[in-house]
């Protein structure tokens, strides 16, 4: 197992070790990379984001691997938040479209991480945590991402109502993860991408008629038309950042029967644990 503590301190060093705690570590698990930092208890990163290739196959001991080796490049953290590009109940893996169902379907990844690195963790969709990290005003909110695959979360007044598998579902004779995914990009280029998203765009917001619609991921920033008034690209940082929302008490009852989800599990913390 690795080990709980690292030779970097945040907040300045030992000094400062214990301003800003719980640190959290945030895990962005995408099916091309792996992102992840270490933010402060208002979600301040306290160190720049490491990222690595998603390993392939993209098997449960690869990711966890992978997790691993960019925890030795981070500050000590007191607990583990991740964003899961797939559909997820309490900890346990459903479906992981772009990293191999027949991987995960059935995988606890809460008691995985919880087990290897010592600390409480909490997982949900990558869509939903992005979401997390960006959604700031009150009405009915919708977040996608686009990326290998496409996410898409729902908030209502900044409170997680439920992701949605848009990415899975058919439009014509393939999915949207087909239609405007990585894969769709690099076959038909960046212009007919660009009117395939716009498309998509409009076909969200009128599904959801969601008051303002947030558009992330690693491939927001290649969008080239204008958007509608009410959506907006943010930052895929928020993938990261919007790990630390995930402890809040609202979001207690998705994690009800966990024992190592919970916020005030007893744990031994990387700034505890014995060298």
């Amino acid at each position: 197992m690795p080990r709980a503590t690292t030779s970097v301190e945040p907040s300045g060093g030992p000094a400062g070790a214990s301003a800003g705690r719980p640190f959290t570590l945030g895990v962005d698990i995408g099916g091309t990379s792996v992102k992840a930092s270490v933010l402060s208890s208002t979600g301040a990163l306290l160190a720049d984001r490491v990222t690595a290739a998603t390993p392939a196959p993209a098997a449960p001991a690869a990711v966890l691997q992978c997790v691993a080796g960019l925890t030795a490049r981070l500050p000590r953290f007191d607990r583990i938040s991740v964003g899961f590009p797939g559909v997820l109940k309490g900890g346990t893996v459903v479906t992981a479209p772009n990293l191999g169902t027949e991987y995960w379907s059935g995988f606890d990844l809460i008691e995985a991480l919880a087990d290897r690195f010592g600390v409480p963790v909490r997982v949900l969709n990558d869509a939903a945590v992005h979401g997390l990290g960006v959604v700031a005003m009150d009405g009915l909110a919708c977040v996608i991402t686009l990326g290998t695959g496409i996410g898409c979360a729902l908030f209502r007044n900044r409170r997680f109502l439920l992701h949605l598998e848009l990415g899975q579902s058919p439009r014509a004779h393939e999915t949207y993860d087909q239609f405007i995914g990585q894969d769709a990009l690099d076959k038909i280029g960046p212009e007919a991408w660009n009117s395939r998203v716009r498309e998509s765009i409009r076909t969200v917001m009128q599904l959801t008629t969601c008051d303002v619609l947030h558009v992330g991921g690693g491939n927001a920033p290649k969008i080239t038309f204008s958007l509608p008034a009410q959506a907006r690209i943010v930052s895929n940082a928020a993938g990261i950042t919007g790990g630390v929302r995930l402890w809040e008490p609202e979001l207690d009852e998705l994690f009800e029967g966990k024992r190592n989800a919970q916020r005030h599990t007893h744990r031994h913390t990387l700034a505890e644990r014995s060298p």
